[in-house]
């Protein structure tokens, strides 16, 4: 799951044209630990799922892989 999330995570930021530091300013975190999602070394928390999900505007579902757009 890990790696859907990474990947999922990496196609959103470029979509919006976001760099690790503007999501991990806009979710609250630091850019560490969006580094450690975008390279899969780490899950994101549910909340910051849910706070992932709302900032890009899609499922948790979607995120973690259960679904496509």
């Amino acid at each position: 799951m890990e790696i859907i999330v990474a990947k999922r995570i990496k196609e959103l930021m470029e979509e919006k044209s976001l760099n690790q530091v503007k999501l991990a300013e806009e979710l609250g975190v630091t850019q560490g630990m969006v580094s450690a999602w975008a390279l899969g070394k780490k899950l994101p928390s549910i909340a910051s799922l849910w706070r992932l999900a709302d900032y890009f505007g899609v499922d948790i579902d979607y995120l973690v892989g259960r679904k496509n757009i």
